[in-house]
């Protein structure tokens, strides 16, 4: 038994999809425009080659999710990447704090660690830390998980945002049987 995807399921199910389409970058963004200008609960920055869609809000969060597209033109037809998720400067700040407390976390157990071995008492402090470190890397993560959950209503909304404006547009592939 075959199970085929379509598009629909690949934009509900993951935070990357890629839609093919037969209008060129030029086309697709003035198409895009048009969508964005009708939706008044939109708004973003659109050119030829990308776009970033957000909803509109009374406060700006932290948080707030977008909708980065990005045209490329493969062959004779233009793919469309989309990828939702956070601004980059949040990203790479919880990345960040990922890196630090694992490298704050392998110095601490490796001094403990080193000083059971040497037999000494300068280093026993190191364990308590390490412990310290994994509770400020779970705090980093739950921090994640709640942004996530509050971002929630607005990552539906650009979901919605993602089908009504691109699947228009897919060019439906023929699939060639090897036979």
């Amino acid at each position: 038994m075959i199970t085929e995807e379509s598009t629909i399921d690949r934009i509900r199910t993951r935070p990357r999809f890629k839609v093919f389409t037969s209008l060129s970058p030029e086309e697709y963004s003035v198409q895009l425009k048009k969508f964005l200008a009708a939706d008044p609960q939109f708004s973003g920055i659109i050119n030829r080659e990308s776009a970033t869609i957000y909803v509109k809000t009374e406060h700006n969060e932290f948080w707030k999710p977008y909708l980065s597209l990005r045209t490329e033109k493969e062959n004779s037809t233009t793919a469309i990447r989309g990828i939702f998720g956070p601004s980059s400067a949040v990203w790479t700040f919880f990345m960040f704090l990922y890196f630090i407390w694992g490298i704050l976390w392998m110095v601490f157990i490796t001094l403990w660690y080193v000083g059971i071995q040497i037999r000494s008492e300068d280093y026993h402090w190191g364990l308590p830390m390490s412990f310290v470190v994994l509770m400020l890397g779970l705090l980093t993560y739950f921090a994640a998980r709640y942004g996530q959950k509050k971002a929630k209503a607005e990552m539906e909304l650009l979901r919605k945002f993602a089908i009504e404006s691109t699947l228009p547009f897919e060019k439906k592939e023929t699939k060639q049987h090897p036979f």
